[in-house]
């Protein structure tokens, strides 16, 4: 799961201001960029402490001037706990004169994080395998009939000598659209495999 946009909140513990930041990142350099942005436009803050996690398990938090282990591991303890990945998040504090603690930090920061995926809203990101299937007009009416009853995504059809769909399907689905190609086509319908697309939920 990941995120669908930026989001941000803020609120006031013992006078000090938190404000949280949340936006996609599927690459580690979006994710550095977006950090580098926050600082820039908070540069005046007491802190920004972030962190990030990408597919493929890549993970980096900072705390930023705060004791360790306050700002950033709880920050990326809440991406932890939404189950996000391509997700980066940063919380900019104002102190306000009064110190929180350890404890305190580690639930103000954890907070920022929280109000912020919660701005941004939380999506399921599925992935999908695309596969170009050429057959005959006939054929590939018919199979375009039977993908739909089965609830595959067609999401071009060419129009040719011969009829091309492309269809997506989920990966578990890929033996069943290889089985029902065969049986809408007699066999000769031609598959090919293209790039495989993530869809949001």
């Amino acid at each position: 799961m990941t995120i669908s946009g930026e989001g941000h909140g803020e609120f006031v513990v013992s006078r000090s201001r938190f404000i949280g930041w949340a936006k996609p990142a599927a690459r580690e350099e979006d994710a550095l960029a977006f950090i580098e942005d926050i600082r820039k436009a908070h540069g005046d803050a007491s802190h920004n402490a972030w962190a990030y996690a990408l597919d493929g398990a890549r993970e980096r938090c900072s705390d930023d001037g705060e004791p360790r282990g306050t700002a950033g591991v709880p920050i990326l303890e809440v991406i932890h706990r939404e189950g996000l990945q391509d997700t980066v998040v940063v919380v900019t504090r104002y102190f306000g004169g009064v110190k929180l603690g350890a404890g305190g930090l580690l639930r103000a920061y954890g907070k920022g994080a929280k109000i912020a995926i919660d701005a941004a809203g939380v999506i399921e990101r599925r992935p999908y395998l695309s596969f170009s299937i050429t057959a005959s007009y006939a054929d590939g009416e018919r199979l375009q009939r039977e993908c739909g009853a089965c609830g595959y995504r067609i999401t071009h059809i060419d129009y040719q000598d011969k009829m091309t769909l492309t269809v997506l399907v989920t990966p578990e689905e890929r033996d069943a659209l290889f089985a029902l190609t065969a049986a809408c086509t007699s066999g000769s319908g031609a598959i090919q495999a293209g790039s495989d697309v993530y869809i949001d939920f």
